[in-house]
């Protein structure tokens, strides 16, 4: 007897959550985030974090209600943006594996707008997804999933010392990596449904 199943709403959720949870890269952002606050107070700290969050959710949400209404007035398909997205998120997962540093000098007020909350947390690779995820799923689990993961990520900055001693130096490059190297392979995901898409479409 089988009485284990996932419910359609939660299964719609996990198909969500997985490819934003690469597309964030909690893992590759840790170890930025503590090169670009460090020597902060901890309460400034936690401000950039908080602002960091709302920004993310703020911008998150925002394309994924809105972009496809903008689609229309330029005349995009979900195709078009589908290869085209797929092609920046291919190069951007290859700078990460090829160059993985990024550390930058920026004003601590500004460091939770940009770069953490974009385009650290939610940048090109977030709002890519997101969109393939909505035309895919619909908007109540991508939007779910999106949530959920900028608040995994709030949390593992706000435990950033902590997480940063476990993994050490070497761990969080290998997993960043390995990150990199997925968000790679659902770019080129991306490219081969976005070329269906516009066949089947044309």
């Amino acid at each position: 007897m089988n009485h284990f199943h996932l419910s359609p709403v939660f299964n719609d959720f996990l198909l969500a959550f997985i490819p934003i949870f690469v597309a964030v890269d909690v893992v590759g952002i840790l170890p930025i985030f503590v090169s670009l606050t460090h020597g902060l107070e901890v309460k400034e700290r936690r401000k950039i974090i908080g602002q960091s969050l709302i920004t993310a959710l703020c911008l998150a949400f925002a394309f994924i209600f809105l972009g496809k209404g903008i689609f229309k007035l330029l005349g995009i398909s979900i195709g078009d943006f589908m290869v085209a997205g797929g092609i920046v998120l291919f190069c951007f997962a290859m700078i990460d594996l090829i160059n993985p540093g990024k550390d930058r000098r920026i004003p601590p007020d500004d460091l939770g707008i940009v770069p953490i909350g974009t385009p650290l947390i939610v940048g090109p690779a977030v709002l890519t997804t997101s969109l393939m995820l909505v035309d895919q799923l619909g908007i109540i689990p991508t939007a779910s999933a999106i949530f959920m993961n900028i608040m995994i990520t709030g949390f593992v900055l706000w435990q950033s010392e902590s997480m940063m001693k476990i993994l050490g130096q070497a761990g969080s490059r290998v997993l960043s990596r390995t990150m990199a190297l997925l968000l790679s392979a659902i770019a080129v995901m991306m490219i081969r449904r976005g070329i269906s898409f516009i066949i089947l479409s044309s």
